[in-house]
């Protein structure tokens, strides 16, 4: 049996060398490590004859942003790739094919996405994804709909979610996203010129009520086999392809946390792009390009899984009239709280976005982050009474950044 260790380059090439019917012993392989995140090693290695490629993704036994200070368990590996499993099964061709596995050497090989770009650099390139509003309201329609209690027996759900506890990134999520922005922490990030914003988190009590209601959610209702980390990162694209990867963070959970944390990255985009635009028109249209396709997740999502559950729910109590529209409108005002609270991490918390934090102009990175949290702590503030996606646009169109002495602009 093999025994954990990180790997080296030299050793990811000769483990793909044994994967049947993939590579051969003589084939010419190059290999470099590409793990730019934040918990993994990850190879690319490709065949200098043929052009032939594939992934291999390592655990580590820690949080690389921090060190060996920080463990973690290398059971995410599994969790991780079981998760890729039963997505790319859900959702055939949005997700990257899995070719083998170790669970004692905490890695997974799959499907190598070269020819895709991370939806956080092509939006940060200008790029627009016409389909992909499409593709991941399927994605996330299939995934949530055929891992609920909708569509398993109940016991197959339970017996599912086991496999599915994953307490060292749910700890990270929930103290990241859910209590660290409105508390002092080491793990707050932001500059001083926002300081003003940070202590109006820490103060404002109806929105922590807010926030502990979500929280709550978050720990306790295990709706479906969520991804737990779904932003514009975990995303590769191109113009006719969308292939969701890095489901590390999968447990049961909320649904609407998956369709916040989507929704939270396009808004993010959409604050920064004064920062990435010399014209006041390629602003207004990228902002509106934006809105549209945020308005198009939602309602794909929406139309693809009523479909389903028409089609295909097995719980008889949920054929009840007048059900599956009570419960998607509560997913509905999940998803719009989620999203205010991904959007607010974003800025103050431990691990930013690209789209704010590389804005060349200070005063327009400051003004985007001060519009983020402006429309993050309206979208937590109003979550309940959300009854449409149309609200949700209009509080993002609407919602103005404040001044450094916290009044409204």
């Amino acid at each position: 049996m093999s025994t954990y260790h990180p790997f080296n380059n030299e050793e990811a090439i000769a483990y793909v060398k044994e994967i049947p019917n993939f590579f051969s012993q003589e084939s010419n392989l190059v290999c470099r490590e590409i793990g730019d995140g934040n918990l993994n090693l990850v190879f690319h290695i490709s065949d200098q004859d043929t052009a032939k490629s594939i992934i291999v993704k390592q655990a580590l036994p820690y949080a690389k942003v921090v060190g060996e200070s920080w463990p973690l368990s290398l059971d995410r590996a599994r969790i991780e790739r079981e998760a890729l499993q039963i997505q790319h099964q859900l959702s055939h061709g949005h997700v990257p094919i899995v070719y083998a596995y170790d669970e004692e050497l905490a890695l997974t090989v799959m499907e190598d996405l070269s020819d895709h770009v991370i939806m956080r650099q092509g939006l940060l390139n200008g790029e627009q994804y016409p389909l992909f509003a499409e593709h991941i309201g399927e994605f996330l329609a299939n995934t949530l709909f055929y891992t609920s209690d909708l569509a398993l027996n109940p016991v197959d759900k339970k017996e599912q979610s086991k496999k599915f506890i994953n307490p060292d990134l749910c700890k990270i999520t929930e103290d990241l996203i859910f209590e660290d922005p409105y508390h002092i922490s080491d793990n707050n990030n932001y500059p001083v010129t926002i300081e003003d914003e940070a202590q109006s988190l820490r103060d404002n009590l109806d929105l922590h009520l807010e926030v502990a209601l979500l929280r709550e959610k978050f720990l306790t209702q295990s709706q479906a086999l969520l991804h737990g980390d779904l932003h514009t990162g975990s995303i590769f694209v191109t113009q006719t392809s969308t292939k969701v990867i890095d489901p590390e963070f999968a447990y049961y959970g909320p649904m609407g946390f998956d369709i916040g944390a989507v929704i939270a990255n396009l808004i993010l985009n959409y604050v920064a792009q004064p920062g990435w635009n010399d014209s006041e028109l390629a602003v207004q249209e990228k902002e509106a390009q934006l809105l549209l396709t945020v308005g198009n997740v939602w309602n794909k999502f929406e139309s693809s899984f009523r479909a389903l559950w028409n089609k295909d729910v097995q719980d008889l109590m949920a054929r009840t009239p007048g059900y599956q529209d009570l419960y998607i409108a509560r997913v509905l005002q999940d998803t719009v709280g989620f999203a205010g609270c991904k959007i607010i991490r974003r800025i103050v918390g431990l691990a930013h976005v690209a789209d704010i934090d590389t804005i060349v102009s200070e005063e327009l990175k400051e003004t985007a982050q001060r519009k983020a949290l402006a429309i993050g702590k309206q979208l937590i503030l109003n979550h309940r009474h959300i009854s449409s996606i149309e609200e949700l646009l209009r509080i993002v169109q609407d919602t103005n950044p404040t001044s450094r002495q916290g009044a409204t602009t």
